[in-house]
């Protein structure tokens, strides 16, 4: 890709429309087995030492939206610990290697964080090889559609709700004691907290509840310095959507509806927490950021 993310295009056409087969794999899926390719910004994001000497822990770092964030955080200077299930180890490794490319750190912390154990270990493990903390970016997500209510199992949404909002939670508390003033801490909500679609009644509700979540610690933390924000993305090409987060017949047309007409690329994400985690966000408190091509929000 000869642009990088400050070359001047025509947003309709900057990446190409996602046009996939119907394609399918077992949760939670492998981005190198993804087709097409997400686009991670590995060709394009460059760096300008926005982030320089930062200490950042990203949950869901192996993949989608949480990569492309680790490789725009290495390029702009920061040290990055990953969080992500023991079965992405292959992707993790991928994304490790691009980050110490960049010259900084890489620190692979497999786990499954909807155990509160494993959250509270990860934060612990992120701090001690960091040598700190002050940014946190709660991305990992759990999304697998039910077409009728009476077919989503308290199992299920149970699953949902401890990856998406009790995880963030754990982190996030367990954080605390370790970010000093002028730290960030960047959830991922979604477009579905205002749009849910009807067959992810339980991850948009979770997406609902990270939107209060963050406005509510936000308040909380602002007179300690620590900045508490999110990103929504409206639809965005990753393997979330094959391995059941959409239903076969939707991942051809996957994002078309959108007034850009195609879905986002994991590149376009990565420039908002990039913002929102460097100090040229400092009067920043509470923002819901939307990138989403287009569709109308709250």
């Amino acid at each position: 890709m000869a642009h990088d993310q400050y070359t001047f295009l025509d947003p309709v056409t900057r990446f190409d429309k996602v046009e996939p087969p119907k394609q399918h794999q077992p949760e939670p899926g492998l981005d190198s087995e993804l087709d097409p390719r997400a686009d991670l910004g590995e060709d394009s994001y460059r760096g300008s030492g926005r982030l320089a000497g930062r200490k950042a822990l990203i949950t869901g770092a192996d993949s989608g939206i949480g990569a492309a964030v680790a490789i725009a955080f290495a390029r702009e200077g920061a040290d990055v610990a990953l969080s992500y299930l023991p079965s992405e180890q292959s992707d993790a490794e991928r994304i490790a290697a691009l980050v110490r490319d960049a010259g900084r750190e890489a620190h692979l912390l497999p786990g499954d964080i909807s155990t509160a154990e494993a959250s509270r270990t990860l934060v612990a493990d992120a701090v001690e090889k960091l040598g700190g903390l002050d940014t946190l970016v709660n991305n990992a997500g759990k999304q697998v559609f039910c077409e009728k209510l009476e077919d989503l199992t308290d199992e299920a949404f149970d699953q949902t709700m401890k990856t998406n909002v009790y995880a963030m939670f754990w982190i996030t508390k367990a954080a605390l004691p370790h970010l000093p003033a002028g730290s960030s801490i960047i959830n991922t909500t979604s477009v579905q907290a205002y749009k849910p679609s009807p067959v992810l009644v339980d991850y948009a509700t979770t997406k609902a509840a990270i939107n209060t979540f963050t406005k509510a610690t936000a308040a909380q933390l602002a007179e300690r310095g620590i900045r508490v924000n999110a990103v929504a993305p409206g639809p965005v090409w990753t393997v979330l959507q094959v391995t059941d987060g959409q239903p076969q017949e939707k991942i051809t047309s996957f994002g078309h509806d959108t007034p850009l007409g195609r879905a986002g690329q994991p590149a376009e994400m990565a420039p908002a927490y990039v913002f929102l985690a460097s100090a040229e966000s400092s009067y920043v408190v509470g923002e819901t950021l939307n990138a989403n091509g287009g569709i109308p929000t709250p």
